[in-house]
């Protein structure tokens, strides 16, 4: 006889929070720090109702000193502890980059792998609130360049949980990147595709794992966190043309999987990369010279829809000007056609 399992939707700011608390029940090495994250519960949702049920020395609300809260995580990782920092915008990460890359990142290495350093870092990304330059950044391609730190980033509640979930058991430095649009807070807006049916007990998404999460057969989208759900959007309106889009939600760029990317172009022959962070040099031309180096046919030249290279304007109007779209994934979709007649 199959017993029925009743839908469970979370958004993703309770699935990070129900991943940790999980996690911190069965590891008492487990705790959290940053600012907020104690009685307020996060600014983006991500800790709430830890610090009641954990208390003040594992939920630690901190001072507004980044340089200071990301030196003590490395340190208390170094030690054989396993915190889990909140670095509320990563934006912020200017002023504790030190301790992000040349000791988090790197004292594996220099330890000759004697000394883990399981922090994981979580941070939120992306605009759209008129927060200006300072706050809305997604900075995809700044970690992922780093040796030495993996990079995850879901689009949808499942995956935050198992992807959280696999990042504190990591003994390697997670960043872990959540959109601010997906968290399904009420004043930030809600996605209802990010908020999905989440399984109670604890399990784990495999870092480095794409996943397929609209088959097709003419063109493949790429994408991240917000990237995925604009995808998923031009899918459909394509479709009402009679095109079929695959579309590829990458949920971690470090490892970063190409062989799920490549088995979908080679069966639709063409590529789209849809990325919130900065056009040049970043994870849409990393996607695309893969393929590239793979030696791929594909029928048209891929495209990219990315944030252009300028600094994000505060003023509304120019802020969703520069943001991507479903419309602009279309639009690149029908230049692709054009190039293909030529």
């Amino acid at each position: 006889m199959t017993v029925a399992t009743k839908e469970r939707k979370l958004t993703i700011a309770r699935a990070m929070a129900e991943a940790i608390a999980q996690e911190m029940r069965i590891d008492e090495k487990v705790f959290v720090m940053g600012e907020d994250v104690g009685p307020l519960g996060g600014v983006f949702g991500n800790t709430r109702g830890l610090h009641e049920e954990f208390g003040p020395q594992r939920i630690r609300d901190t001072p507004i000193s980044e340089t200071a809260f990301m030196g003590a995580a490395v340190g208390a990782a170094s030690d054989g502890m396993r915190p889990i920092v909140e670095l509320m915008f990563v934006d912020f990460f200017g002023v504790c980059f030190d301790a992000i890359y040349n000791l988090m990142a790197k004292n594996i290495y220099f330890s000759g792998g004697e000394t883990p350093v399981p922090v994981v870092l979580m941070t939120s990304t992306g605009g759209g609130y008129s927060d200006g330059g300072q706050h809305s950044q997604c900075l995809h391609a700044t970690f992922a360049h780093l040796p030495g730190m993996k990079v995850v980033a879901p689009s949808n509640a499942y995956d935050a949980k198992g992807l959280m979930t696999a990042a504190i058991r990591d003994n390697n430095p997670v960043i872990f990147m959540f959109h601010k649009a997906l968290q399904g807070m009420g004043w930030l807006g809600t996605e209802k595709d990010a908020i999905v049916h989440v399984p109670e007990e604890a399990y784990e998404v495999p870092i480095g794992k794409a996943a397929i999460v609209r088959a097709g057969s003419d063109v493949t989208i790429v994408g991240i966190t917000s990237g995925v759900h604009h995808g998923l959007k031009a899918a459909r309106k394509l479709a009402e043309r009679g095109i079929s889009a695959e579309v590829v939600d990458l949920r971690s760029l470090v490892p970063l999987d190409r062989d799920t990317v490549l088995a979908s172009v080679r069966k639709t022959g063409r590529l789209i990369v849809v990325d919130e962070d900065y056009h040049s040099y970043g994870m849409s031309a990393e996607i695309i010279s893969s393929v590239a180096e793979q030696g791929v046919t594909l029928k048209a030249p891929p495209q990219r829809v990315a944030y252009p290279d300028i600094p994000i304007p505060f003023t509304p109007v120019m802020e969703q000007w520069a943001l991507p779209s479903p419309e602009k994934i279309i639009a690149a979709f029908e230049k692709m056609q054009k190039m293909e007649t030529r």
